[in-house]
């Protein structure tokens, strides 16, 4: 009996195709429309799908998709084929693409200091914290879809592509349908897919859309409208999940637009003469890691109806033609550019920031580049371009869609074992006096009150003017040593260790060039005023006064004047955990004034320079070198900018600097040299295994008597554990030193700010 049914099924199956074969005249090959639905990385199986209807030998006529079915479907339209469309997903990183992760390279130097500084930012609004619309912009998935289809970039009537494509779209104001078949096809797509709370909506000829499947996921009426008298449709949609299976955020928004496209299926279903549904409930929207399993299964539902394609090729009379392979474009030339947008952000602003010229051939990775400059600064909520053939070249029409919002609360938080625990509130104001500039204020509370100001003026690679405002504050128990002999300081031998408490507040006014957001030359004047104080020697002199019970005595209490210039290149693609990139730093203060609180001032310079070359030296184990050195200029007796080594950490303040195996503020000099190796082996994602090796001379007059070239005098290890978590890296050390008996464990926890 069961063998009887199936034969009635294939044969009314057969007869049902002949049928609608029939249904256009004899002569006439029957038109086959083909619906590719949504269902983010499920629909991957779309091109496992395509690869057996081209073996089946199926002319496509007509193509209907919607957000992931779109986006295959646009590309499969434009002339890629199946096999193509499999390489060119296989080698996507779809996490980097769907977060819009902007490289490192793309931030100037002021956005990676605030990248690297803050765990939260949320914007602020007439005193009232609100929360982005979305987690990404789409930018990066729209970059690459400009790449892909620039051969067809002056087809803006997509009934005209190599096969004709519609896709569909939401209004969100309205609730309506909108059907997406003319324009600029990078920009139709990514509309048909920016699924809710995920990707930022996108606006078109002045209506905001959003995913297309929320009102159809499955545009079989619109293919048919084409002219398709054939449907063969795959269907990559989630059915309604149970509770078990709705675990983030994105799996019950996807449940919620479910209840009314699961219900439409079942018809839509029905009226599609092959339908193919692919095994996929056991993976989620976001399983695009998952991509290769996923191909997989769509090529194995398709191949369950292959004899039924196969039949349909037959009645359609086709000899398949060699695709003709499409060379994805690596080069354009931008001859003219037309900006749309920009209100608050001046023409020379944007064009700084793509750091091209035009009528000179660049490649697609320098237009990448630059809308990246521009994505990273946070002030356009979408970016979005055409490219258009004049003639000559081509032309850029950017679209800018600026960010309402320009004041942003941000926090975070640190403990280190130098400035212990800490959080951070920021205010940041963008356009606070003028265009192109942006005002930050960080307050820090915990063991110690910080604060630090500054205002930017952002003009790209011409002169950029900035401000800066900041108060240090902390101590550390140092040997007494360090100041023994020093500011009238007594020579007391029962006094091993004191108690130093440093303020250090700077003031600076500053011009900053850079060349590609990695290279920068900044001159600028500074003030500063210094304080360094103890408790411990409780002296009663004139230098001493009362707080509480105990006597402080100072033996550092100036204001300091000087001019300065600074050379940074840094192309580190991270600041913690770099894996590769160049790192250098050199920095020249010149102290021309003081109020000279110990009567020892003469005029001085400090120089020091810092280069860093990190590099792979397998799959997950990194090698990175620094060689780094200081030297005071001149005969001033001033020693409150001496070099002094010692610690573990990021930003220390003035010419303080980390080195294993020894406590904070252990090795002081004027000068020093110092190597620092350290190999970093990410076990798994994230997670680091880190060892350190530091070797250092340090002294007063280093260079003048040529010991800044014999064997290091001193020298540690580090042997470590890095995470790299919400709240910044994770990092904690165990150090130690053969010179000394004096292991230590140091712990950090956060952006160092």
């Amino acid at each position: 009996m069961q063998i009887k049914n199936t034969v009635v099924i294939i044969l009314f199956t057969f007869l049902g195709i002949l049928g609608r074969a029939q249904n256009v005249p004899n002569d006439t090959p029957p038109k086959v429309g083909l619906v590719l639905s949504g269902g983010g990385a499920k629909g991957l199986a779309h091109i496992g799908a395509l690869k057996v209807i081209e073996e089946a030998g199926i002319k496509v006529d007509y193509i209907g998709g919607t957000s992931m079915g779109a986006i295959v479907g646009a590309l499969y339209a434009s002339g890629y084929s199946a096999q193509e469309l499999d390489s060119i997903f296989r080698n996507t990183d779809f996490t980097n693409l769907i977060q819009d992760n902007v490289p490192r390279g793309a931030k100037t130097f002021y956005e990676k200091e605030d990248s690297e500084r803050y765990a939260l930012a949320l914007p602020f609004t007439d005193f009232k914290v609100s929360f982005p619309q979305a987690i990404s912009g789409g930018q990066n998935i729209y970059n690459m879809l400009v790449q892909l289809l620039f051969h067809v970039k002056d087809i803006h009537d997509f009934k005209k592509l190599p096969i004709p494509f519609i896709c569909v779209a939401t209004n969100v104001e309205t609730g309506e349908e909108v059907l997406l078949d003319n324009g600029y096809l990078p920009e139709a797509i990514v509309a048909s897919g920016t699924f809710p709370s995920l990707f930022e909506p996108s606006e078109i000829d002045g209506s905001i859309l959003i995913d297309g499947g929320v009102v159809n996921n499955y545009p079989i009426y619109q293919v048919k409208e084409m002219g398709a008298d054939l449907i063969i449709g795959v269907d990559v949609q989630h059915d309604l999940s149970t509770r078990e299976s709705l675990s983030s955020a994105t799996e019950i928004l996807l449940q919620i637009n479910n209840y009314r496209t699961v219900n439409d299926m079942r018809k839509k279903s029905m009226e599609t003469d092959i339908y193919i549904r692919p095994d996929i409930d056991e993976f989620s929207v976001i399983d695009f890691e998952k991509g290769k399993e996923i191909v997989a299964s769509g090529e194995k539902a398709a191949e369950t109806k292959i004899d039924e394609l196969r039949e349909i090729a037959q009645a359609q009379n086709y000899v398949p033609k060699p695709r003709k392979k499409i060379q994805v474009m690596d080069s354009l030339t931008i001859n003219r550019m037309i900006i749309e947008g920009n209100d608050r952000y001046t023409r020379g602003y944007i064009k700084g920031k793509l750091r091209f010229n035009l009528a000179e051939k660049i490649s697609f990775e320098e237009l990448k580049q630059g809308i990246n400059n521009l994505s990273a600064t946070g002030n356009f909520k979408a970016i979005r371009y055409d490219l258009i053939s004049n003639g000559l070249g081509t032309d850029l029409v950017l679209k800018l869609k600026e960010n309402p919002t320009k004041m942003f609360l941000k926090v975070s938080a640190h403990y280190d074992d130098l400035y212990k625990s800490a959080a951070l509130i920021n205010l940041t104001k963008k356009n606070f006096l003028m265009k192109d500039d942006v005002a930050s204020f960080d307050f820090v509370l915990g063991d110690h009150i910080r604060y630090n100001m500054q205002y930017y003026i952002d003009k790209g690679y011409y002169w950029s003017f900035g401000v800066n405002s900041r108060l240090t504050d902390f101590n550390s128990e140092v040997d007494f040593s360090l100041i023994r002999g020093n500011y009238n300081v007594p020579n007391d031998p029962n006094i091993q260790r004191i108690t130093m408490d440093v303020t250090d507040v700077t003031n600076q006014i500053y011009l900053q060039t850079v060349v590609q957001e990695e290279f920068a030359f900044t001159l600028g004047v500074e003030h500063k005023y210094l304080s360094y104080s103890t408790r411990t020697l409780g002296q009663e002199d004139t230098e001493s006064v009362f707080s509480g019970s105990n006597r402080t005595t100072t033996f550092e209490n100036s204001n300091y004047f000087n001019a300065f210039s600074k050379i940074t290149l840094d192309t580190y693609d991270d600041k913690y955990f770099p894996s590769k990139g160049l790192f250098f730093d050199s920095d020249f203060h010149g102290y021309l004034f003081s109020s000279d609180y110990n009567e020892n001032f003469k005029e001085f310079a400090i120089a020091k320079a810092k280069l860093g070359l990190a590099f792979p030296l397998s799959h997950n184990l990194t090698f990175v070198f620094e060689n780094e050195g200081g030297v005071k200029l001149g005969t001033s007796s001033v020693t409150s900018f001496d070099f002094v080594l010692g610690g573990f950490g990021n930003d220390f303040v003035n010419n303080f600097v980390p080195f294993f195996g020894y406590d904070f503020l252990s090795l002081p000099g004027n000068s020093y040299v110092k190597a620092h190796g350290r190999l970093d082996y990410e076990v798994i994602p994230k997670n680091h295994i880190l060892f350190s090796a530091n070797f250092t001379n340090v002294a007063d007059d280093l260079f003048r008597t040529g010991d800044w070239f014999k064997e290091p005098s001193f020298s540690g290890y580090g042997l470590g554990y890095g995470f790299e978590s919400f709240l910044g890296p994770i990092q904690i050390f165990y150090s130690w030193s053969p010179e000394i008996n004096n292991d230590s464990i140091f712990f950090s926890v956060g952006y160092w700010f």
